[in-house]
């Protein structure tokens, strides 16, 4: 199946007419235009093959043979049929990456199946922001593949991690803080990561994290370090003797070093923050900011959020 895309964008086109928002300025301002979304496919139009409508889309038949999944439009998460297994997939990549990770998880998509993102608009900041991710969405989902990201409080670093692994079909979530009954603000939180996560996603809690990263294989979202250490020190009674949990953070970052996991894992900068005014503070900080730093050794990728922008280290 050969498809040729001549359009790519929501039907308005990108930059959108009279649009002020940023996406839309810079792409006026480089004097580039993505016109609306149009296909071929083995040299036929798109509009003039065989269709089936299926609820968010629609399939088509290729004159060669064989069948794509096609999204309506901007929002749109087509339905695939019942054991269809597609030689390609048009998506809204830009809103909803992970409707490809459904369509992998339910084995409509397979690894053979080419992947292409239309319906692209202004929800992207830049194309170059669409290629980065879908970058990601096309990695393979085996490891060993590590990635650390680093960022301040509120700086997005959750939401890139989930972006990253948003196209997967299987994803092990390990949240490292503590259940906290008694806290209503932070019980919102943790459910508001819930709701924000795909429904096929496995979660586990637990601050036995070199265990998970010895054992699993596939992708692994880690959020985050910082609050597993907090529960070592704990444990070890390390806050005014930072040198107890030195073994947990050795296991660690051996564990790190031999996973044969895709594992994505979160972590808090400390250099951002304020100074300590304890000791206890300082210490967890001093911990943390070594740990990062052997975690990032060991990493085939790390990057740093800030604002909900994200600068990949060298």
């Amino acid at each position: 199946m050969n498809i040729e895309l001549r359009g790519v964008a929501a039907a308005q086109g990108w930059p959108a007419p009279g649009c002020r928002c940023a996406s839309c300025g810079r792409l006026r301002a480089a004097g580039v235009r993505y016109e609306p979304f149009a296909a071929e496919v083995d040299g036929a139009a798109l509009e003039d093959l065989p269709r089936t409508d299926v609820p968010g889309g629609y399939e088509v038949r290729a004159p060669g043979g064989g069948r794509a999944l096609v999204a309506a439009g901007p929002g749109a998460r087509p339905e695939p049929s019942g054991g269809a297994e597609y030689e390609a997939v048009l998506l809204d990549m830009a809103g909803s990456p992970d409707h490809l990770g459904y369509l992998r998880h339910i084995g409509a998509v397979t690894p053979q199946t080419r992947v292409m993102a239309v319906h692209v608009d202004h929800r992207l900041s830049s194309p170059s922001e669409l290629d980065r991710r879908m970058a990601f969405w096309n990695r393979p989902e085996q490891g060993p593949f590590r990635t650390l990201l680093l960022g301040g409080s509120r700086s997005g670093k959750s939401a890139e991690a989930e972006t990253r692994l948003a196209a997967c079909s299987d994803v092990l979530y390990v949240a490292t803080g503590p259940v906290r009954g008694d806290d209503p603000e932070w019980a919102e939180r943790v459910a508001a990561h819930r709701l924000r996560r795909p429904a096929w996603w496995r979660t586990v809690e637990t601050t036995e994290l070199a265990g998970v990263l010895a054992s699993a294989a596939g992708p692994v979202l880690v959020d985050g370090i910082g609050t597993w250490l907090a529960a070592a020190m704990s444990e070890t009674d390390a806050w005014e003797e930072p040198a107890r949990v030195g073994p947990l953070v050795d296991g660690l970052v051996a564990a790190w070093r031999g996973t044969a996991a895709r594992v994505v894992a979160v972590s808090d900068e400390v250099g951002l923050s304020l100074v300590p005014t304890t000791v206890s503070g300082r210490a967890f900080r001093d911990v943390l900011g070594r740990a990062n730093q052997r975690l990032a050794a060991e990493s085939e990728e790390a990057a740093l959020v800030v604002a909900g922008r994200v600068m990949e280290l060298p």
